[in-house]
């Protein structure tokens, strides 16, 4: 289980939502595009390693065990 925290954070996520209805999106979405951004640079940093395309096609293969 979460800890309280993490609990307020998102009442106050969702009171922000609440009180900005359209400001809210903007933001969400360029946090979003942040996210994949990020792991794309990550991806693309690794497949320029000794080996980086293996370890990409080992961790594709393992997400697939997890799902």
């Amino acid at each position: 289980m979460r800890d309280k925290t993490h609990m307020e954070q998102v009442e106050r996520w969702a009171r922000y939502v609440k009180e900005h209805p359209t400001a809210w999106k903007k933001e969400h979405t360029q946090f979003i595009n942040a996210v994949y951004e990020k792991a794309w640079d990550a991806m693309e940093r690794l497949s320029q390693q000794p080996n980086g395309k293996a370890k990409i096609v080992a961790l594709r293969e393992l997400r697939k065990t997890k799902t």
